[in-house]
């Protein structure tokens, strides 16, 4: 799959490293640090541990993990996935490009050199523990004037495509009262998966959104969209996922429903295809132990650091299926990430990076102590 790991020895060598990870791809015109900040400060971490001659019972490693973000192979964090044994190996190979290219992942791979002769599985390549850091993403630590997060786990998400079916007809020549209008539905169904997302504290969101026959004087007959639904509990995706659902269903049919703004429509169809799930993931007390510790120290004051629930998914979501994870987060100004603009000070990068190394340390003297557990 094109992971790459780096070890550097520790006094045992019966027992599986502990790394720290994340990413180095990333989305088109994006930024400088999302993922790229976790993978740089691990490598950072093993340079410093050889500078001062750092002795510890585990090996420490760092892993890049590869096509965390999906946005040219189009699937989530697929390299951990399959490390993880969760997305099968043929499903990740078979992944095509984005925009109509012929290139598949495992084409890719090959091309570059990085397909590599060795499973991509935890079997073969075990961690005892994964530690990430990451950019918030979001705007609370910053707002709240904190320096680090300390990452409890992810929330739920989903994402799904919506198809709308209508029929293409002449602007000029056909009335409202005959319209079926595919983008007009669409606009209504989005909206209306906003209000139901709010009303149950979660979110909803479309990121893309295409139309035929994309004509200036022609009613648009289909649309295509995506709808990324996320929340804090498993349940509360599902409940939002239903209630989209059995409300779009009564919109095309014409019925309205009881929200303010929606409005019936001539009949039209709609159809749904789930994309991608992540449930709900917890994260391993005694790596959140770890960090808050390392925070604590770091900063020396506990009103500097926070807990948090990360919004985004991470590799980190898949390594908590098969070892002991958790996550660092520092904050991003204004919030901003997937864009140019992205932008975290130099001052939080390298606080961020010492406590993901003070993290993995209180771990390693926690195992040489034999304080761990093996449930999360």
């Amino acid at each position: 799959m094109g992971n790459t790991f780096a070890v550097r020895p520790g006094r045992r060598s019966d027992v599986a490293p502990i790394y720290a990870g994340s990413h180095l791809d990333t989305q088109p015109a994006a930024g400088r640090y999302d993922g790229i900040l976790g993978v740089l400060a691990g490598v950072e971490m093993l340079k410093m541990l050889k500078d001062h001659q750092v002795e510890t019972e585990y090996p420490i490693g760092v892993v890049n993990w590869t096509n965390e973000e999906g946005a040219r192979f189009p699937m989530s964090m697929v390299s951990s996935g399959v490390w993880a044994e969760d997305i099968p190996l043929a499903r990740a190979h078979n992944l095509q490009e984005v925009g109509g290219g012929t290139a598949t992942m495992e084409s890719e791979l090959k091309r570059i050199g990085y397909l590599g002769n060795i499973p991509a599985s935890y079997r073969s390549t075990p961690m005892t523990a994964h530690f990430e850091l990451h950019i918030e993403q979001g705007p609370v630590l910053e707002a709240e004037k904190k320096k680090i997060g300390v990452v409890q786990g992810v929330q739920a998400y989903k994402w799904f495509t919506v198809e709308v079916e209508g029929r293409a007809s002449h602007t000029g020549t056909t009335p409202f009262s005959a319209r079926a209008d595919a983008l007009l539905l669409a606009a209504k169904l989005i909206t209306h998966s906003n209000r139901i997302a709010t009303n149950h504290s979660a979110l909803a969101s479309t990121g893309i959104l295409t139309l035929s026959p994309g004509s200036v004087n022609t009613v648009p007959g289909h649309v295509r969209f995506s709808l990324d639904v996320r929340a804090a509990a498993d349940e509360i995706v599902e409940t939002v996922e239903a209630e989209t659902k059995h409300d779009f269903a009564k919109l095309a049919k014409g019925e309205p429903v009881s929200t303010e703004g929606i409005q019936a429509l001539p009949q039209l169809s709609v159809k749904w295809t789930t994309d991608f799930e992540s449930p709900a993931v917890l994260f391993h007390k005694d790596c959140i132990d770890s960090v808050r510790a390392a925070a604590k120290s770091v900063l020396g004051d506990d009103r500097l650091y926070r807990d948090m629930t990360s919004g985004a998914g991470h590799d980190s979501v898949y390594t908590s299926k098969r070892c002991p994870t958790s996550m660092v987060f520092v904050p991003s100004r204004k919030g901003i990430s997937h864009h140019p603009e992205e932008w975290t000070s130099s001052e939080d990068c390298a606080l961020g990076a010492e406590v993901l190394c003070q993290s993995v340390l209180r771990y390693d003297h926690k195992m040489a102590l034999g304080g761990t557990s093996k449930s999360s």
